[in-house]
């Protein structure tokens, strides 16, 4: 197949999914100068290998790749990021998204303190909770992308869910806690 039909395939099939591949790099690396480096050198490695991309799934395929350009870069520049793998634990059960607490506190509470909250994360919780809650993908599409099986997907989901909760939590009750001393300080 000639160059320029490749490219064009390309562009048409991998580059929608661009905004998902920068924010899944901007989670992980919680940089926006090095997700914009990390997403190039995605797409560059993506480009390189699209010739052995066959139809499947476009932006769980370009997601991973990103996800392990993302890991690649963390290793090298972060390395204390990535060491201390997470157990894993297929025990484990997710909760629906829809009566979750974490997706309703996400829609509730103040952006910023979830992002914050989000960014302190181990990073197999963050990158699974960006898949799920923020790129919407399904628990098959994380596993394939995390290369992990989906029992470990459904335990990192939840502990990062439970994580999440417990943590805005204290942090919203800290906040009220300290209106209350400031309100009785001013009477």
């Amino acid at each position: 197949m000639p160059a320029d039909d490749t490219q064009l395939r390309f562009e048409q099939t991998v580059l929608p999914h661009l905004d998902a591949a920068y924010n899944l790099s901007r989670w992980l690396t919680a940089s926006e100068a090095d997700a914009d480096d990390v997403t190039q050198e995605a797409c560059l490695r993506a480009l390189r290998f699209f010739n052995t991309h066959h139809g499947q799934n476009t932006r769980a395929w370009l997601l991973a790749i990103v996800r392990n350009t993302c890991r690649t870069w963390l290793e090298k520049n972060r390395p204390r990021q990535v060491r201390g793998s997470l157990p894993d634990d297929d025990t484990l059960a997710a909760v629906s998204s829809e009566s979750n607490p974490v997706s309703l506190a996400i829609r509730r509470a103040d952006r910023e303190l979830v992002r914050e909250v989000i960014e302190e994360l181990p990073l197999e919780y963050r990158e699974a909770i960006v898949l799920r809650e923020l790129e919407g993908l399904s628990y098959r599409e994380i596993a394939e992308i995390v290369e992990a099986p989906l029992g470990t997907v459904m335990s990192r989901l939840s502990r990062a869910r439970e994580r999440l909760e417990q943590e805005i939590g204290r942090r919203i009750g800290e906040e009220a806690d300290y209106e209350k001393t400031v309100k009785r300080t001013n009477e």
